[in-house]
Order: C-alpha cells, then sequence, then structure tokens
C-alpha cells in the first residue's frame, strides 16, 4: 500500500494574499513520504549537517574530501552557505493551520516537490552505485534526477530506473563539430529524458586543495594510503567490488566498450572542454525538441540571452562552489535573473542547498525550483542506498514546515512573503555584453 502523499492536501499553486482567513482546516502531522524507515532514521539523522558527519567516519577518506570539497580553500562554498543564512522572511499568520501541499509543475510534468538532484561527475567514487541509487529514489519519490554526463551510469541504466523523472546535464563535446555531443542528445531522446541542461560554466578545470591532497588527479590510482583507507571501510568496499568505479559511463561506448575507466576518462577529457558558445547553444537547441535549460548562469544578460535562442529554462548556479572562490554565490544573482526572464522561463537553483528552509528561501526569491548535489552525496555516504531516500523525505518534511511557518500555502506563495535579501546584487542594465 503507498504510503502517506506528500501532498495529501491537495495542490495550490495560485498566489494571493498570505493574511487570507479562508479555507481553515484541521492542523496536521507532517506526512512520512514514501519512505517507511523515516522516522528512525529521522532520529539519527535530523537534518543534512549529521549526514555529512556520518558520511566523514563511513566513506574512505578521500571519497569524503571528494564530496565534500570546493575550489581552493572552500571560500566558495563558504560564501554559498552565508548568502543563504543571511536571508530572512517575515512570516504572516491567521492564514493557514496545515502544512502546505508542495507539490509543483515544471515544464509540463507534475512533481511532488520543487526539490532535484543536481548534476554531479563522480557520485560513484563517494559511493560505488550512487547514481543509480540517486536516480530510483528520486524516481520513488517523484523528483527531478539529473544525471552528469561525467556520470557513473549510462543514459539507458538511468531511463530503466527513473523513466517519469529524469534529467541529464551535457558538457561540451566540441571535436568532430560536435558529433559526441549530438549523440547524446539523440540517446537521450530515445531514452525518454525530459529535459536537457547544457552546463556552460567550466570553461577550465581549477584546482580543489583537500581532492588533490587526498590523491585525486586526473586518473583514479590509489596510492598506499588511500587503498588502507578503503580497507578499514568494508561496506564502501563491498560496494565497490559489486558495482565498480565508473565513470563518464554514457561515453565509455565511444572511447571503446573494452577501454579501462581511466583511459575512458582520458578520452573524454580529449574531447570535451571549453565553455559553450550561444550560436552552440542555438544549434543544440534546434536538434533538442524538449525542454532546455543552461545552467550556470549568474548574469540576468546571460539568462536573457538564452531565453531569446528559445531556451526555456535558466538554472543559476555557480557549480557548487568547485570552479572558483570568487564567483557571486547563486542565491545573491537569483532575484535580478527572476526578474529579467521569469515571466517566460523557468528559473531553477544550485549551489548552498542544504535544507527545505534553503529551498523556501529561493522560493522566496523566484526559483521555480532548487537542486542539491553536495548534500546529497554526504547522503549516499553516510548511509548508502538508503541515503537518498531519506533527504529527499527530510527535504520535503523541512520545506512543508518552512512554507507553513511564513504563511504560504503552496510553494508559488512563498514569492508573496516579505525578504531582507542583504547579498543581492543590483546590475547594470546598460551590460550589454
Amino acid at each position: 500500500m503507498r504510503p502517506t502523499s506528500y501532498n495529501a492536501s491537495g495542490g495550490n499553486d495560485r498566489p494571493g494574499t498570505m493574511d487570507d482567513l479562508t479555507e481553515k482546516t484541521v492542523l496536521q502531522h507532517l506526512p512520512q513520504g514514501m519512505n517507511p524507515n523515516f522516522d528512525s532514521l529521522h532520529k539519527l539523522f535530523p537534518s543534512s549537517a549529521y549526514l555529512r558527519a556520518r558520511a566523514l567516519k563511513h566513506v574512505p577518506h578521500f571519497s569524503f574530501e571528494y564530496a565534500d570539497t570546493g575550489a581552493g580553500a572552500d571560500v566558495g562554498i563558504q560564501h554559498n552557505w552565508a548568502a543563504f543564512d543571511a536571508i530572512k522572511v517575515v512570516p504572516r499568520y491567521g492564514s493557514i493551520v496545515t502544512v502546505p501541499p508542495v507539490d509543483v509543475e515544471l515544464f509540463g510534468t507534475r512533481y511532488t516537490a520543487p526539490i532535484g538532484i543536481a548534476p554531479m561527475g563522480g557520485p560513484s567514487l563517494v559511493w560505488p552505485g550512487a547514481d543509480l541509487m540517486m536516480a530510483k529514489a528520486a524516481q520513488k519519490a517523484r523528483i527531478p534526477y539529473t544525471l552528469g554526463v561525467a556520470g557513473g551510469a549510462t543514459i539507458e541504466e538511468v531511463a530503466e530506473v527513473a523513466p517519469d523523472v529524469f534529467w541529464l546535464q551535457l558538457y561540451r563535446f566540441y571535436q568532430n563539430d560536435h558529433a559526441i555531443g549530438f549523440d547524446i542528445i539523440r540517446r537521450a531522446a530515445a531514452a525518454g529524458v525530459k529535459v536537457l541542461a547544457l552546463t556552460i560554466d567550466v570553461p577550465v578545470r581549477t584546482t580543489r586543495t583537500r581532492e588533490s591532497y587526498a590523491g585525486l588527479g586526473r586518473e583514479f590510482n590509489p596510492n598506499l594510503r588511500m587503498i588502507y583507507e578503503m580497507l578499514i571501510r568494508p561496506r564502501w568496499l563491498m560496494a565497490l567490488l559489486r558495482n565498480g568505479y565508473p565513470r563518464f559511463a554514457t561515453i565509455r561506448q565511444y572511447a571503446g566498450d573494452s577501454k579501462s575507466t581511466n583511459e575512458v576518462i582520458a578520452f573524454s577529457r580529449q574531447n570535451m572542454g571549453g565553455v559553450f558558445t550561444w550560436e552552440e547553444v542555438a544549434r543544440y537547441r534546434d536538434r533538442w525538441k524538449g525542454p532546455m535549460l543552461v545552467k550556470g548562469i549568474l548574469h540576468p544578460g546571460d539568462a536573457e540571452k538564452a531565453v531569446s535562442l528559445g531556451i526555456e529554462g535558466v538554472w543559476v548556479s555557480n557549480h557548487g562552489g568547485r570552479q572558483i572562490e570568487a564567483l557571486v554565490p547563486s542565491v545573491d544573482v537569483l532575484p535580478a535573473i527572476a526578474s529579467a526572464v521569469g515571466r517566460k522561463a523557468t528559473v531553477v537553483l544550485d549551489s548552498g542547498i542544504r535544507s527545505g528552509q534553503d529551498v523556501m528561501r529561493a522560493l522566496a526569491l523566484g526559483a521555480n525550483a532548487a537542486f542539491a548535489g553536495k548534500s546529497f552525496l554526504w547522503a549516499v555516504g553516510a548511509l548508502g542506498d538508503q541515503g537518498p531516500a531519506h533527504l529527499i523525505d527530510l527535504y520535503i518534511d523541512e520545506l512543508r514546515s518552512a512554507l507553513g511557518q511564513i504563511g504560504a500555502r503552496s510553494p508559488a506563495d512563498a514569492r508573496l512573503a516579505e525578504v531582507r535579501h542583504p547579498g543581492a546584487w543590483r546590475f547594470d542594465r546598460n551590460d550589454q555584453r
């Protein structure tokens, strides 16, 4: 029998006055969602911070460093978190006495909540098999799952386990006039991918200090210290023996099915690089017939350019603080971007999401949905295959509580809240670069 729905009280996306005193009903308890172990796990892991602490003790040190690190000294990650923490919301009371529904529509598909799993390049390093674990959990909960093209599962594998929630992220495979990139989107269409996201914010690969010091370079060649770290984490080691360490799994067929993981990585990096030009974005827009996002937008002028090319969505992101530390937090540019294109395109955000309360803040500032990456790596690192489902439940539980606390009757209603956002950027609208 299906557990209690997250949205048992029904959906209502219409904006209205937050101090309306109508439609009162009896207060409900927060639902458990799709995971029958939520109550017991919540006692041990009541927030993503507890999952992070457990992951540190549950996976090899190099795996945790990959999951947890950012560029340089992690200043970009700290800035992302601090930017969310600085946002304050004024509640309105007397309007609702129930926790609100949180289901939303994105690109014509109804999802359980405005929460998604962001694309990541190496979940299988944190917990072998993690890509498919996250995809399965997202399918069960009905939230978007975005496979990274550098991830450890193929398009076809994810389509088998997450057919209703499958989004795909793509880097720029520029060799041979984008032959690999165009074939990947052909495969994506054949597999039923819902949404395609082109990443434009990785012109070069920058240094991640903790990751490098832990022994992770361009290839996976464990040294004696790393081997010891694996041996003292037997559950992780068993997962590695079952699943291997796939990277760029979607690319393997182009490199050659007999190639090792390190050879596939080398092939991918020879064929991939640089930033999509707007002319190239237009070419992909012409070939891809479904909804498309451009990921990595931090300036409203770039958002407007994307929309002018027929792109339906803008993904506001600073790559989770993993490129350079000097980039502005994505949430601090969100209001300007939402103001510029929010009436013409779907706006989603990542970089810094640690809770359902952060999701509420993003919604209040104009996002249609928020995506998390790093915290899902903490979740698989802490709990293995149980981790993604628990974190999804946790975020939805927190989001419903946060929306109810500020008096919002739906995710869309969050935009009616009074918000103090000291980090919000103001842009020169005459800048046409």
